[in-house]
């Protein structure tokens, strides 16, 4: 275990589906409890606290809406209760580690990370931009639209969740694994400048260049990162329990080479693995992967 990162960790699951168009993910923070989560965070050398599910109302079918924020109430008080337990237990001292759920429960950890560190830098894991607002998304489904709404973009409902003093500066996010960006996105991206490193950037440099440029970039502007890691950022054959798969994906051991460079750095200080669904999984195939890579996450070495 890396000395500098916090001994406490707190699990919280946060079954909430309904910011996507399939349902399913709502199974996966149990999930990933029953593929071992807890013991081997405990075997690492950790304290850990599991908080439960946070109170989620979902639904079971999926109906567009006409102001393009599909299930907007039940995305946005899920989001809320979430914010609650995490800036709940950072006042506690531990290190949260979300599990979800679609990935619109980012906006619910990072809001409360950026409460207790304004200056957050994020790595968003993700075959997605997910930076789309009601005006620009082609779906209306909210788990496509976390990250514009954290950065103050967007639908007032998702902008003012949680605390509003802080909001995730554009210079302090970067993105690894993308592939799959809609055209609104690729102009906001542009726009704003994002850092971004895409599949073409991981497949010419190399994952061990990429994070190592990535985390340079980060280090210079904080102290403090959060990891959003949606499984699809990996390939199909590895994550096949994701509802939003992209062929081309980073390999298994890709994915654990970035989060152990994000280890290393003793910066971690909030975390969450989302969009795994098992009714689309092969033998809780995606939920052991999401395990081994938190303990790569969170320290665990082979000597």
């Amino acid at each position: 275990m890396n000395p500098k990162i916090k001994d406490q960790i707190a699990l919280i699951g946060c079954p909430l589906d309904m910011g996507a168009s399939l349902r399913g993910g709502r199974l996966g923070p149990e999930a990933v409890r029953l593929a071992g989560l807890e013991d081997r965070l405990k075997k690492i050398g950790y304290r850990v606290t599991d908080h439960g599910d946070v109170e989620v109302h979902n639904g079971y079918g999926h109906q567009r809406a006409q102001d393009n924020l599909n299930h907007l109430t039940m995305v946005k008080e899920a989001n809320e209760h979430l914010y609650e337990k995490v800036d709940q237990v950072l006042d506690e001292g531990a290190l949260p580690l979300v599990l979800g759920g679609d990935h619109s429960i980012a906006m619910g950890t990072i809001k409360a990370s950026l409460n207790h560190y304004p200056d957050l830098g994020v790595l968003w894991f993700d075959a997605h931009g997910d930076i789309n607002t009601d005006k620009t998304s082609p779906s209306g489904n909210i788990h496509g639209m976390p990250v514009a709404a954290l950065m103050g973009y967007g639908a007032s409902q998702l902008v003012d969740l949680g605390q509003r003093d802080h909001l995730l500066k554009k210079e302090n996010l970067v993105y690894i694994g993308s592939r799959d960006l809609d055209q609104g996105e690729r102009k906001i991206i542009r726009d704003m400048g994002i850092k971004v490193f895409t599949m073409h950037e991981v497949d010419a440099l190399g994952a061990q260049e990429v994070i190592r440029e990535a985390l340079d970039y980060l280090t210079a502007r904080t102290d403090h990162i959060h990891v959003s890691f949606d499984m699809d950022v990996l390939d199909p054959q590895v994550a096949p329990g994701t509802g939003t798969k992209v062929p081309g994906g980073m390999a298994y051991r890709e994915g654990h080479l970035c989060l152990e460079c994000v280890a290393q750095t003793g910066r971690l200080v909030s975390c969450e693995f989302v969009e795994i669904n098992p009714i689309l999984d092969h033998e809780n195939m995606t939920s052991q992967t999401a395990v081994s890579l938190a303990g790569s996450l969170l320290g665990e070495w082979l000597i």
